[in-house]
């Protein structure tokens, strides 16, 4: 059966629409849309499974224990702007990119170094092993000399991908086209473009509507309407990112490991799975997902709601219920503050899902929507308490370099553990960096997941579902897990949408 096609929807042109912003091209600060989008590429690509793939490099080994990393370029590759990819080309990407936030500026790299005209080197001063993984992350694409200004910033991005910048319009509309002289297989819909929408109730409408193609990051109230469309097909992906509860350790309110674990076992999971998320199953017991197998724990006992024993853990403490049932001690409620952010629509009902479980324990839980930059301000600044948050585990395919990040400097990151002290877990992380044995890697990878689990620094919630609404006119819709790539390039339309 042929699907129906709306008369809103462009029979050239493939829309889509997400809730993040954009207010740029460097891809240190908004590559994740240009890799997205496939206008930049990077030199290794990842599969499914987080594996490593050729990318813009068709091959690449190590030597010297691990300090040197040669790669092989892909030959006949040009730039959007008709420029050769080279190693001199790659070369200044990666040092414009090293030099600018992102995941290659932890890397220990001593030099770059075009070999020949299709070889680079790459030369640390001690072994890495997340460097695959890192260069196949978004902020160390590829983008022509001609990208750059004299003081290294984008003028216009010029990447390598089956599609082109053709217009762009932050924070709310970016246009490509298909790039006639890409290296690979070429695209087959001439037109892409996404546009942000902060109201996830309002994208879902515009899919129905035919207004849209392709939505991203559903809110779960929409999930059953949707479902019920002919014209619109949901998908539910399971990817490495977990829903978890960032907390201020330096907090009196939450120093103790009994505390943290009250409120942990205050959460009534299931139900915010089933209820909240509408996706059975998802119930976090650990922070990083099953799919990242040597960190994740597979025989941890699933994580149940246990009120009696988080009321005991409490008045353990010292916390005794007033009359109006919320806990004092010493004269004080035992009052926290949330902050979460509404570029991802499930955590704010989440939140106050959490709000309830927690009130039954006694705890006023007051919860606000901030932006998602305002975590890290307020883990610098010390104003955090507790926050709701979807941290992407697979960030980097290889998970050691996002645990550096977020528990490398004494147990503490951005995104990470605050206030947490601990000496073993940072030093685990770092042998990890150089470890080339797979059952030391994977015996000391258990070893972080079990020190996470017992001293409680962060509270595991829910493993996150991608839903996606996809319009019944497109073809050959794909997810990426590691959330890298749109595969536009993939899809197609329906015949009677041509």
């Amino acid at each position: 059966m042929l699907a129906a096609c709306s008369p809103n929807q462009d029979p050239h042109q493939l829309s889509i629409s997400g809730p993040f912003e954009f207010t740029s091209q460097d891809p240190s600060r908004d590559g994740y849309l240009y890799t997205r989008l496939q206008v930049a590429e990077t030199l290794l690509e990842v599969d499914a499974q987080g594996q490593l793939l050729p990318g813009l490099a068709t091959a690449w080994s190590q030597s010297d224990g691990g300090r040197v990393w040669r790669f092989t370029l892909r030959e006949g590759v040009r730039f959007h702007d008709a420029a050769p990819l080279n190693a001199a080309a790659v070369v200044q990407a990666l040092q414009v990119a090293q030099g600018k936030p992102g995941v290659l500026a932890a890397v220990p790299v001593e030099t770059f170094e075009a070999e020949s005209e299709h070889s680079l080197v790459v030369r640390l001063s001690r072994p890495y092993n997340p460097l695959g993984a890192v260069l196949a992350h978004y902020t160390t694409a590829i983008l022509s000399p001609a990208s750059y200004d004299a003081e290294g910033q984008i003028s216009r991005l010029q990447g390598t991908g089956p599609y082109q910048v053709e217009r762009f319009d932050p924070p709310h509309r970016l246009g490509v086209v298909r790039f006639a002289d890409y290296w690979g297989t070429p695209a087959t819909i001439e037109r892409a473009v996404y546009l942000t929408g902060h109201r996830a109730e309002s994208r879902a409408l515009q899919v129905m509507a035919g207004q849209t193609d392709i939505v991203y990051t559903l809110d779960p109230a929409s999930l059953d309407l949707l479902r019920r469309r002919d014209n619109v097909r949901v998908h539910s992906h399971t990817i490495p990112r977990t829903i978890q509860l960032k907390l201020n350790l330096d907090d009196p309110l939450l120093a103790e490991h009994d505390t943290r674990l009250a409120l942990s076992l205050a959460i009534d999971r299931s139900g915010l799975a089933n209820g909240v998320l509408r996706v059975p199953g998802g119930e976090a017991n650990q922070l990083v997902p099953p799919s990242l197998g040597d960190w994740h724990l597979n025989d941890l006992p699933a994580a149940q709601r246990d009120l009696s024993r988080a009321r005991a853990l409490l008045a353990g403490q010292g916390w005794q219920a007033g009359a109006d049932g919320l806990l004092q001690r010493n004269g004080a409620p035992f009052r926290l503050r949330l902050m979460t952010y509404a570029d991802r629509p499930e955590l704010f009902q989440l939140a106050t899902a959490i709000q309830a479980q927690w009130r039954e324990l006694g705890v006023d839980l007051q919860v606000s929507v901030v932006n998602s930059s305002d975590i890290p301000a307020g883990h610098h600044n010390g104003t955090l308490q507790v926050a709701l948050i979807a941290r992407n585990y697979g960030n980097i395919a290889d998970p050691l370099g996002l645990l550096l990040a977020d528990y490398g400097d004494g147990g503490n990151g951005d995104w990470g553990a605050m206030g947490w002290h601990n000496s073993e877990l940072p030093a685990l992380l770092v042998a990890q960096q150089g470890e080339r044995d797979a059952a030391r890697y994977h015996a000391r990878a258990q070893r972080v997941a079990q020190i996470l689990v017992a001293e409680l620094p962060l509270i595991p919630v829910l493993y996150y579902t991608q839903q996606t609404a996809v319009s019944a006119r497109v073809r050959g819709f794909s997810f990426d897990p590691y959330e890298r790539n749109y595969r536009i390039a993939e899809m197609s339309f329906s015949p009677c949408c041509n």
